[in-house]
């Protein structure tokens, strides 16, 4: 029997200045890194997130997790960016963060692969700490996911990492839309059930579309990530404009249907600068 609850997040890029972090950790070579000041907000909004709003929306019934890529943040695009390039740090910052989480959802605990420049080539890094974490297999026997199709209660979620992004706010909906018409097309064209819900990662940013089907609505939404904004954001379009969004999501199967319950939180804008 499937549960009626799977709670999502991506993007937590552990082992960047500016990714998830807990207030103090521990190096290879017994040095120590503590937590900036972007770090220690979001850290708040990450506590916040599982000790009250999960227990509440999901009304305090059993759950799966789905963490939907990038859990790691890698050596990538020649960045100086990370806290550490060595992949143990990295592994045991996510492994700090992520054990508890394991432990709440009583091991319904799922990890989709995400950007190979994060998470090494085959996503050989976020397998491994998958496996580390005991995730749930696939039926091949890896404990990571390219893709999952997902029973919630009577309907089907489908999660994958990557999707299309843009630099302009007015185009943000147009992937979402394209893709949900493109998974719609191919269960036609196979005479298969689409999914209800549809859920990428990637973006760093949430939004969501809905269309009325025969089943209420389809739904296709994007996850906010963990992590602030780096100089490599600051050199796309629109990204640098925007502020940096973290948080999760909520599938969840009701009386009649499938729905969606967000939880997005926004880093303040810098503050301006006074000349005297």
């Amino acid at each position: 029997m499937s549960v009626n609850n799977v709670i999502v997040v991506s993007d937590l890029h552990c082992g960047c200045r500016l990714g998830l972090c807990p207030p103090r950790i521990h190096m290879d070579g017994g040095g120590t890194y503590e937590q900036g000041a972007v770090q220690r907000l979001t850290w708040q909004w990450w506590n916040e997130f599982w000790d009250e709003w999960v227990p509440r929306v999901t009304r305090g019934e059993d759950y799966a997790v789905v963490v939907n890529g990038d859990a790691v943040d890698g050596a990538h695009h020649n960045s100086k960016s990370q806290i550490s390039q060595n992949f143990a740090d990295q592994h045991n910052i996510a492994m700090t963060i992520l054990r508890p989480i394991v432990e709440k959802c009583q091991g319904r605990f799922y990890m989709v692969r995400g950007t190979e420049a994060h998470v090494g080539q085959g996503a050989e890094n976020e397998e491994r700490l998958a496996q580390a974490l005991g995730a749930v297999q696939n039926r091949a026997g890896e404990h990571t996911f390219y893709e999952i199709w997902m029973k919630v209660g009577h309907g089907v979620a489908h999660f994958s990492h990557h999707i299309g992004s843009t630099g302009r706010a007015a185009y943000e909906t147009s992937a979402l839309m394209a893709e949900l018409m493109e998974m719609y097309v191919e269960a036609s064209k196979w005479r298969e059930i689409p999914p209800d819900i549809v859920v990428r990662s990637h973006r760093h940013r949430h939004i969501k579309v809905e269309v009325p089907t025969e089943n209420i609505y389809g739904t296709v939404f994007t996850t906010p990530g963990w992590q602030g904004k780096t100089g490599y954001v600051m050199k796309i379009p629109g990204g640098r404009t925007q502020r940096a969004q973290m948080g999760g999501a909520l599938i969840r199967c009701g009386d009649e249907e499938l729905y969606t319950r967000h939880f997005t939180r926004s880093l303040p804008r810098p503050p301006v600068e006074v000349i005297e």
